[in-house]
């Protein structure tokens, strides 16, 4: 056990303790408006980013930015090879980026970006492309690897699917996290919307998921092929409507897992696994207290 796994396990821990907790998060949502939420978020840790005043939007999104600041710091102090895991972790921040960048080529209305720093794998060339072709080109030329198509359901997918596959390579606590948020997304892309992953995307999914899942007709039928690592995130559900409860499944269980990693014994991996998801399901659990101190 070398001394930056220790300082690094140690931090781990250390930042694990820096949330709202379910107690803090009852209170937010608790709070007459938006206007006290915010105020009474901004003495927690979230404080770090959230600010007074701030709107629904602009207070939740900087509640992830609060998230990405800790595993910023968490990276920090890890040796290389958990540097990397928790660089791996966090392309969930370049995945929402690149979303915001595909609204806003899409003439919508996007978010800030969140600032990568030394977690970024493409951004810096992602955020000057000027349309979707360009998204993909650059997409296919870095780490992510070529999304399987130009629009823009076929680069979130393929991008999703191309973390869940580095995630198993790099993060093996991590499998059945990473297997169980292919299984929901693979349900809910054929299922709910109708669409099927093809080339790269489909390849993808045979790899994680294996090949029997791709031609399920029924959200049960597909509950029975996918591996068990994956399946038991469709527990219970039958109707593509319902895998808002698939979702719930993924974080409860992701949650429960962090705790025990933080609670076991070591110096290694497990803590700082363990510390990124119960922050992560933290930072979920509050920005959804705001939303409910906002309802008239």
């Amino acid at each position: 056990m070398t001394a930056s796994w220790v300082a690094g396990a140690t931090r781990a821990r250390s930042l694990a303790r820096r949330r709202a907790g379910a107690g803090g998060a009852r209170r937010i949502a608790a709070c007459g408006s938006v206007h006290e939420a915010v105020a009474l978020l901004g003495e927690t840790p979230y404080g770090h980013d959230v600010r007074r005043g701030e709107s629904l939007a602009e207070a939740q999104w900087a509640v992830l930015a609060t998230l990405l600041w800790h595993l910023r710091v968490l990276a920090g102090w890890l040796p290389r090879q958990g540097g990397q895991q928790v660089r791996v972790l966090a392309r969930w921040f370049e995945l929402a980026n690149v979303d915001e960048l595909i609204c806003r080529l899409s003439g919508g209305e996007a978010e800030p970006e969140f600032a990568l720093g030394s977690l970024g794998t493409a951004w810096e060339r992602l955020r000057l492309c000027a349309s979707l072709p360009d998204v993909r080109a650059v997409l296919g030329a870095s780490p992510w690897g070529d999304p399987g198509g130009s629009g823009a359901r076929e680069i979130q997918v393929g991008m999703r699917l191309a973390w869940a596959e580095r995630v198993v390579e790099s993060v093996p606590q991590a499998r059945s996290w990473a297997l169980g948020a292919t299984a929901l997304l693979l349900a809910r892309t054929r299922l709910a919307e109708g669409a099927e992953p093809a080339g790269q995307a489909r390849g993808r999914c045979r790899t994680l998921l294996g090949s029997a899942a791709l031609e399920a007709a029924s959200i049960g039928e597909m509950a029975g092929r996918l591996p068990a690592a994956a399946r038991w995130v469709l527990r219970e559900i039958e109707d593509p409507d319902e895998l808002w409860r698939g979702e719930e499944h993924w974080w409860q269980r992701v949650e429960e897992e962090g705790r025990a990693l933080l609670a076991g014994g070591g110096f290694a991996a497990g803590p700082v696994l363990g510390s990124v998801a119960v922050l992560a399901a933290d930072a979920r659990r509050v920005r959804a207290a705001l939303e409910l101190a906002a309802r008239p």
